[in-house]
């Protein structure tokens, strides 16, 4: 048995170097992803407060990127086609109640415009007509990507027409639309006749925890550093 011990130690001491090591990557790991965080925020600040630039046509849409085109600001003109909107769940500081999700067709393709959000009470369009133009518009605002499958815990359904979630792609294939851009844009705060729908509601919050995490691996290392310190001087 006691031949067994310097060996077990050992061991020990080399688990604990080892989780360490571990330890120190992550946290240098957590430093490189909080710099790279920081340059993301910042580039979606700029973007989305820059002055609009022309909506990506078809020759572009291979090489739109979530890290390089999200919340770009976008302008588009177009006639909306209201017969064929579609409502999203959503949760917003106004409460429960849906995105209104409408198709915008211009000359060469058509874009999906999340024109803001209704309550409940104004999912029918006929409560809310005053809010549709008829005739040409210009929207601006900011791309998004879209979000295929559906929401948290709950995937879209579209033989049911119902939807958690802003699937371009199946929203485009449910309304029968031609020429889609395979991504969306969130309308600004422009006020609607009417009121509704209500736009410019857009969240853009990134985690930044990065901070938190190096400070625990590196904490962690260090208690594993000091462990293997005190299994190896112990007699």
């Amino acid at each position: 048995m006691t031949r067994s011990r310097p060996a077990a130690r050992v061991v020990l001491v080399v688990s604990l170097l080892a989780l360490a090591l571990a330890g120190l990557g992550l946290a240098a790991w957590q430093v490189q992803r909080r710099a790279w965080k920081h340059a993301l925020i910042e580039a979606v600040d700029s973007r989305s407060t820059a002055a609009p630039v022309a909506a990506p046509g078809p020759d572009q849409w291979p090489r739109i990127r979530q890290e390089r085109d999200a919340y770009r600001r976008v302008a588009f003109t177009g006639r909306f086609a209201h017969d064929r909107e579609t409502l999203v769940q959503a949760v917003t500081a106004r409460g429960g109640g849906y995105w209104v999700l409408t198709p915008l067709v211009g000359e060469r393709f058509t874009v999906l415009v999340n024109r803001g959000f209704v309550p409940p009470d104004r999912r029918d369009p006929a409560t809310r007509a005053a809010g549709n133009p008829a005739g040409m518009v210009r929207i601006t605002g900011l791309l998004r990507i879209t979000e295929p499958g559906g929401g948290f815990l709950r995937s879209n359904d579209p033989g049911a027409d119902r939807w958690y979630s802003r699937d371009i792609a199946a929203i485009a294939a449910v309304r029968g639309l031609n020429h889609t851009a395979p991504y969306f844009i969130d309308a600004d705060a422009a006020r609607n006749p009417g009121g509704y729908p209500v736009g410019g509601l857009t969240v853009i919050r990134f985690s930044d925890n990065h901070a938190v995490y190096a400070f625990t691996w590196l904490a962690l290392a260090l208690g594993c550093l000091f462990g293997a310190k005190l299994v190896w001087q112990r007699r």
